[in-house]
């Protein structure tokens, strides 16, 4: 992703609210309509990203993977 791109969930919501309204109201020219897909698909994957990222947390996985490490560390002590 570019400099330009955003950098928060919330920003990268506005990108996507941004693009819908201006196809829906039919104020893109044709020209804009292919770099403002490309903009909104790159937005989308940043949403969809910490949304997954979320959930995994909110599903325990975040628990599994420290206790994962902490097995790698105290193996490593033990050596």
């Amino acid at each position: 992703m570019s400099a330009a791109d955003p950098t928060t969930y919330r920003e990268a919501y506005a990108t996507l609210s941004r693009i819908a309204a201006e196809l829906e109201n039919g104020d893109a020219d044709l020209d804009r309509v292919l770099p403002l897909l490309e903009e909104a698909r790159a937005a989308y994957a940043q949403c969809k990203g910490r949304i997954e990222a979320v959930r995994a947390v909110l599903a325990g996985d975040w628990a599994a993977e420290s206790e994962d490490e902490e097995d790698e560390l105290d193996e490593l002590d033990a050596e």
